[in-house]
């Protein structure tokens, strides 16, 4: 199973605590350890025609400046971890960023690209989740043709709606458990597994709407 993207929540905690007593090095090294979470998660959502535009770097630039002016208030009143805090100040930058250029709501073609931020090779996780897909009994496939089985999966991704993506993306990427997601969304534990499952459902259904897809997964 693929670690999770964000940093040891322990070590976290103990910043937290040097932050309250107000240890300036402390909230300089809290931020600077989710610095690749953040440009990681940023990555994977952040749509391609901004990406030509807009360096996810300065997105990740402005979540650290907007949790470094926020800290305090967050440390005396934490009422979620702190990687689901700062992510959701991520979110709302990508937010800003899509309404900022205008982007319609549906998704275009420029949509469905790899993700990740234009990388070459589709990472351990999207491989995962195409492993989940297989036939278990079937013989595993050669690495090359995994890794083309993995892109496959990142354009049935793209295909699904914004909810059914964000908690695919929540589970298989960023590796949050169930309890992280519902605090992530709002919702109860029971209700974060089975949106969860109806993501899984919906992009089962997409994959086999894809005949190449379909077939490639079959062989």
């Amino acid at each position: 199973m693929t670690k999770s993207i964000w940093p040891d929540g322990d070590a976290t905690a103990e910043l937290l605590v040097n932050v309250r007593e107000g240890q300036q090095d402390a909230v300089e090294e809290l931020l600077g350890r989710h610095r690749d979470s953040l440009r990681r998660m940023i990555a994977i959502r952040l749509d391609q025609r901004i990406m030509q535009r807009l360096d996810v770097s300065d997105v990740v630039q402005d979540v650290l400046i907007e949790a470094n002016r926020r800290l305090v208030d967050y440390v005396n009143n934490p009422s979620i971890p702190f990687h689901l805090w700062i992510r959701q100040i991520a979110k709302d930058r990508i937010i800003d960023a899509h309404r900022r250029h205008r982007l319609s709501a549906k998704r275009s073609i420029d949509r469905e690209q790899p993700m990740g931020g234009g990388q070459n090779q589709p990472d351990q996780s999207t491989m995962e989740l195409a492993n989940q897909f297989r036939d278990a009994a079937l013989t595993p496939a050669a690495a090359a043709t995994q890794r083309e089985l993995a892109r496959h999966i990142e354009l049935a991704i793209q295909h699904l709606r914004d909810g059914d993506r964000e908690v695919i993306l929540m589970r298989h990427y960023e590796q949050l458990n169930n309890q992280e997601i519902a605090q992530a969304l709002g919702l109860s534990e029971p209700a974060a597994s089975m949106r969860y499952l109806r993501a899984v459902k919906r992009l089962r259904e997409v994959i086999e709407s894809l005949p190449d897809l379909h077939k490639e997964l079959r062989e």
